[in-house]
């Protein structure tokens, strides 16, 4: 391949990072290249197209993580304008009592991100998506895959169960 992949992390505000750090955890030990950003659908819509506008007419695959609370018009607002995969991680507050979730799982026909609430989760979503188009990502989350199943079957020995 030609061109290395891209995940693209969008975050609504700085107070989202704690989320964003996490995914991108995930991504650079793979070796995925990752740019994270900051614009609000609400507060700074014309930016965000703008961003989104820069990210399109790059030619590399590419996948959205959108990560914004609240009201989460950042995920509808990126997938609608783009061709890529979106995946959204959005942060569950508590002064909703979770109900800020609903605006992430409910979109308007034709909009269709993905919702992915762990972000660690959000990051290998990401991974298995462009593993699918490079060889180098599919094997590093093939890897990531046998860490996890190790560490159950130490964990398991460990209580004599094997």
């Amino acid at each position: 391949m030609a061109s290395k992949p891209l995940v693209v992390i969008l975050m609504g505000s700085p107070s989202d990072r704690e989320h964003v750090d996490q995914i991108v955890a995930v991504l650079e030990p793979m070796g995925i290249e990752c740019v994270q950003r900051i614009a609000s659908a609400h507060k700074t819509p014309q930016r965000l197209l703008d961003l989104l506008r820069e990210y399109e007419d790059d030619p590399r695959p590419k996948v959205y993580v959108t990560v914004a609370g609240r009201s989460n018009a950042l995920s509808g607002m990126v997938d609608a304008n783009v061709r890529a995969p979106v995946i959204a991680c959005p942060p569950i507050g508590s002064s909703f009592a979770g109900a800020d979730l609903y605006s992430s799982l409910r979109m308007p026909s034709g909009v269709a991100p993905m919702v992915v609430l762990d972000p660690v989760n959000a990051g290998l979503a990401a991974a298995k998506i462009l593993g699918l188009i490079s060889a180098e990502i599919n094997e590093a989350v093939g890897d990531q895959q046998k860490i996890h199943r190790k560490r159950l079957d130490e964990a398991d020995s460990a209580l004599g169960g094997g």
